[in-house]
């Protein structure tokens, strides 16, 4: 969703958007690019978006706590000369920005942070320029760049990219480029180059994926207390949360591929190893599942999650070990213990919209309640996540707004 609003703001013409997403993250992108100069209507559950990249109606746009929309729209933003400051909320203000510092200047833009840190004042305009960058803190820094450079470049222009991490994600912007009418191709992702392309006017409409983050947590759902049917996922889509089924099989859970269903049930769980550098979203239901294996089950990839919305590695630690499950710390590996005992307690979220849903998992099969504290966080990604989990049968009480 957040990809398909970038996108819609760089398209010359109309888009139709279907099937939008509604969290904090999908709000606060409408949000920058209406700022950026976009019209946005709603109509009939559909978004129609018209672009005005000459016309930018604020100085400042805030990114809330989405690490993608800052990291994608700051480019973005730096592609008209007027100066504008990028600024976000709560754990945003903490994540390193230094990237940008490092990279703008070598494209003429201006810039003014704080010690690698928003709020980020910028003046462009961006010139796209061949340049290489360091791709080992996240993909998201390539994305916002591989999209302006589309919009901008006046001839064929490469960016060259060391150790990129979650190449999936990058798929995710090249597919939802290509649907726009950009040009962008790689060799081995090593080496991108960007097209100038014949901008139309033409109205594209594009219908937003169902989403393998948040699913996941339901797939988990059906391995840990009874069947789960999800609906609405493309197996053929370059999101990188869709391991989720190689994982669920690994750890033996029943699994039915359906053509318009994905159902998933209780097997002899067991432990499991699993490699998550490239999908380190999936940490978070993946150590809910491990909670009910038989044994230590190790993941690859904690180096991806020192940056998310909380450490997520010691996040995970600490709340988990509130519900009797040991986790270990070992390099890159994380070690969780389990035996499939859970134990009801009070654990906190650390304000991490996928820890709050990966202790609702653990949950379903405990001793006793479990309460989770900030657990208002899952409006980021998945506002209506424990009304989906009361669907399928959970009992959810949630305090009263007053």
């Amino acid at each position: 969703m957040q990809r398909a609003c970038a996108a819609a703001f760089l398209h010359s013409g109309t888009t139709i958007i279907k099937n939008p997403g509604k969290s904090n993250d999908d709000l606060a992108a409408l949000d920058i690019i209406q700022g950026m100069g976009a019209e946005v209507k709603n109509e009939n559950a559909q978004l129609i978006i018209n672009s005005n990249q000459s016309n930018p109606r604020l100085n400042e746009i805030n990114c809330g706590e989405s690490g993608l929309s800052i990291r994608m729209f700051t480019a973005l933003a730096a592609i008209d000369k007027k100066p504008i400051l990028i600024n976000g909320t709560g754990s945003l203000l903490n994540r390193p920005m230094d990237f940008f510092d490092q990279i703008f200047p070598l494209l003429g833009i201006k810039i003014h942070s704080q010690n690698g840190k928003l709020p980020i004042q910028i003046e462009g305009p961006l010139v796209p320029t061949e340049i290489t960058i360091d791709g080992s803190l996240s993909s998201q820094f390539l994305t916002g760049l591989l999209m302006a450079y589309a919009k901008t470049v006046t001839k064929p222009t490469i960016i060259h990219v060391t150790d990129l991490k979650s190449k999936p994600y990058i798929d995710l912007t090249l597919k939802v480029l290509a649907d726009f009418d950009f040009k962008v191709t790689h060799e081995e992702y090593k080496k991108f180059t960007i097209f100038p392309v014949n901008t139309t006017n033409r109205t594209i409409e594009y219908t937003v994926e169902g989403d393998w983050s948040g699913a996941s947590f339901l797939l988990v759902a059906g391995a840990i207390a009874g069947n789960s049917t999800v609906k609405g996922l493309d197996l053929s889509s370059t999101q990188a949360d869709k391991a989720i089924i190689e994982a669920l099989q690994k750890a033996g859970a029943k699994i039915l591929v359906e053509q318009a269903q994905i159902t998933v049930g209780t097997g002899n769980l067991k432990a499991f190893e699993f490699d998550a550098t490239d999908c380190p979203d999936l940490f978070p239901p993946l150590v809910a599942l491990a909670c009910y294996c038989t044994g230590n089950s190790f993941i690859k990839g904690v180096s991806r999650l020192s940056h998310k919305e909380s450490n997520r590695s010691l996040s995970l630690q600490e709340s988990f070990g509130k519900l009797g499950i040991v986790i270990h710390i070992a390099g890159d590996n994380m070690v969780i213990e389990g035996n499939g005992i859970v134990k009801g307690n009070t654990a906190h979220s650390f304000h991490d919209h996928r820890i709050a849903m990966a202790l609702s998992i653990a949950a379903l099969k405990a001793d006793a309640p479990v309460v989770i504290e900030a657990a208002e966080a899952i409006n980021k990604s998945y506002p209506h996540f424990y009304e989906d989990l009361k669907m399928m049968g959970a009992t959810v009480s949630l305090p009263i707004k007053q």
